[in-house]
């Protein structure tokens, strides 16, 4: 198989793993607290991106840990337990879709904190995307009364976190490999999120078998869709570009939704315009 057909296979499995990222959020949270979820994410994780990439760390110059450091804060620590309280409150699908506003958020970061320079139909698209996430937010919260759809908020943070770590890992990272990045993330954040399990009653229910369901489905989370997908994600980028890479942002809400709907989540309407328009706003945000 050559790089242009491997790129696309690489795509569309990096889709299916983060789309279906969403629903096993869901499942975890069936035995699972918030906090014990989004620790064992990055604790199932780390144990493997350690096995395969420990010896990467040793490339890492003494004076990039700090922006380790700071990439692993945004680019996972803080996001892992955002999403995880955010869906106790809304539906994973809609999750999914406001994920979207990544590129949004990595383009105006990226013009106020760092110095990129930007086009105006990227103003379009950034302004075009906010008003697709009003309407889908003030949508549902009007027909899911019985969801708190403040906690919508907490998805649009977390997006900021990923542009956040997008930028800074361009800015600062650049000179380092893939496997060296993400590796020295999760050994930074290896003994945070253990203490973090500690704080819970974790260890006195783990006996229970919801519980036990739920860390298979978060032990799939952390090793594939966390560890494996960053892989991938990675290499998609080498054999082909960034532009490209990024362009999974279309995809993932697609299979998100449809795991979704099995689950019984629907989106009306007019969500379903707000997330069309949050989509034609990545794409005008990203085209140059």
């Amino acid at each position: 198989m050559n790089s242009k057909q491997l790129k696309w296979v690489l795509l569309i499995g990096l889709a299916l793993i983060w789309g279906s990222s969403f629903i096993l959020i869901k499942r975890g949270l069936v035995g699972l607290t918030p906090m014990q979820l989004g620790s064992l994410r990055i604790l199932f994780a780390a144990i493997f991106l350690l096995l395969i990439g420990f010896k990467s760390v040793f490339k890492i110059p003494k004076s990039q840990w700090k922006y380790i450091a700071l990439t692993s804060l945004f680019g996972t620590f803080i996001p892992a337990y955002l999403f995880a309280i955010a869906q106790t409150e809304i539906d994973s699908s809609v999750s999914s879709i406001l994920n979207s506003l990544t590129p949004l958020n990595t383009l105006v970061l990226g013009t106020l904190a760092f110095g990129l320079q930007f086009k105006r139909n990227q103003i379009f698209g950034v302004v075009i995307g906010l008003i697709g996430s009003a309407l889908l937010i003030l949508n549902g919260a009007i027909h899911n009364p019985q969801q708190n759809y403040y906690y919508a908020i907490l998805i649009i943070i977390a997006s900021i976190c990923y542009a956040t770590n997008v930028n800074l890992v361009k800015k600062h990272l650049s000179n380092l490999s893939p496997l060296s990045i993400t590796t020295g993330n999760f050994l930074v954040l290896l003994f945070p999120a253990l203490l973090v399990l500690l704080s819970t009653p974790f260890f006195d229910t783990i006996h229970l078998e919801s519980v036990q369901h739920a860390v298979l489905f978060i032990m799939l989370l952390g090793v594939v869709g966390t560890g494996i997908a960053n892989i991938i994600f990675f290499k998609t980028i080498q054999i082909s570009s960034p532009v490209f890479a990024t362009s999974v942002t279309y995809l993932i809400p697609i299979v998100a939704f449809f795991w979704g709907m099995l689950d019984n989540e629907m989106l009306t309407p007019v969500q379903f315009l707000g997330a069309f328009i949050i989509l034609i706003g990545v794409y005008l945000s990203a085209k140059k």
